[in-house]
């Protein structure tokens, strides 16, 4: 790109956030934690040096103890943890960054050798197939998870609530709930995960109960105008599938207008290209707040859209994992730094916050 998006750069009110450019930081994991799921100054170091993206969405973060799926992730639930986030938005806010938090629990994708031998729960008693998670023994096969009993669920819902007061204490400006990737929110509200009957199983307005009690309750703690909402209809990730995923799209869309959300942030593919469709068009149409896509934009693809009216905003993974100055470089036209997938996971600042900018 030789001249300035110019879409790109104009500001954006989402809810209660205001935004100087349209080029959002996706939520990345990148198993940086310290001991015990807390954050430390290396994550804090790598989230400065990304503040000038309109949003920071921070990567997904346990909300209850006992539900990693990572090894190495950063949790909410305690006090170091709390603690250890406000070296991260201080550092930011420092930059002249916003940053919102990605509420999250792993569901079935968590594993006993990562919580002390508990076994994961889930919407149904299904494991997740043909991959595996990595473990201190190694890479391990997922187990089959217990289903919860709809009595569980009431605690489910009152841990996001406390994550979302956690993550105020930690001073973000706002909270993303993760409804995607095949995780428990994402697991209750797709058919291929969720074959429960009752109140939380069946129709589409049952397997989106939770997801809903979730939202409302994040809601209530920091006011739907500083919480959005991310979800990914298409991605088989997690061993994930829906048999209506554009339908779904369209409902919960007009569902989550009651809420008066930040924005949505929507997935638009599917990781491994087994699922294909179109749910942006059906976000858009339905949804009448804040629409964000996310997975695979260029900056000229992100302009086009923006400009088209087919989204308000555009979230970047791996461009911004290793282009911390992503959005000078789209102005200026510049190369992107190549990631290095085979440090995305690796502990220490290689990979993480020693990728160069065009300031050198």
């Amino acid at each position: 790109m030789s001249e300035t998006p110019s879409v790109l750069f104009e500001p954006l009110r989402a809810g209660a956030l205001e935004l100087p450019n349209r080029i959002l930081m996706a939520p990345l994991t990148r198993c940086r934690a310290e001991p015990e799921h807390v954050p430390g100054a290396l994550m804090a170091e790598h989230y400065a040096q990304r503040a000038s993206a309109g949003l920071i969405i921070a990567e997904a973060t346990m909300v209850s103890e006992g539900n990693s799926a990572f090894w190495k992730e950063p949790g909410i639930y305690s006090a170091a943890q709390i603690a250890g986030w406000q070296q991260v938005t201080n550092a930011v806010h420092a930059a002249g960054g916003r940053i919102v938090l990605q509420l999250w629990h792993g569901g079935r994708a968590c594993h006993p050798l990562l919580n002390d031998g508990r076994q994961p729960v889930a919407p149904s008693a299904l494991a997740i197939e043909n991959d595996e998670v990595h473990t201190p023994q190694g890479k391990q096969p997922y187990v089959v998870p217990r289903a919860l009993d709809d009595a569980e669920l009431p605690g489910i819902v009152a841990g996001f609530a406390q994550a979302a007061a956690n993550a105020k204490a930690a001073g973000f400006d706002g909270v993303e709930v993760h409804g995607a990737n095949g995780y428990l929110l994402d697991e209750f509200l797709r058919d291929g995960a969720n074959r429960r009957s009752g109140p939380y199983g069946g129709s589409l307005e049952n397997r989106a109960r939770l997801l809903l009690e979730v939202t409302e309750a994040v809601c209530k703690v920091w006011g739907s105008e500083r919480v959005g909402l991310r979800i990914s209809p298409l991605n088989s990730y997690n061993s994930m599938l829906d048999s209506d995923p554009a339908g779904l799209t369209a409902w919960l869309a007009a569902r989550l207008n009651d809420f008066g959300l930040a924005y949505l942030h929507v997935m638009r593919s599917d990781f491994f290209g087994l699922q294909k469709g179109d749910v942006l068009t059906p976000a858009r149409e339905n949804f009448t707040g804040v629409l964000i896509g996310n997975m695979g934009y260029s900056a000229a693809e992100a302009e086009a859209a923006i400009a088209a009216g087919q989204l308000d905003a555009v979230a970047f993974g791996v461009p911004f994992l290793a282009n911390p100055d992503l959005p000078a470089r789209f102005k200026a036209g510049a190369a992107l730094n190549a990631a290095d997938p085979a440090t995305f996971y690796s502990p220490g600042a290689a990979g993480y916050t020693d990728y160069p900018t065009l300031a050198g």
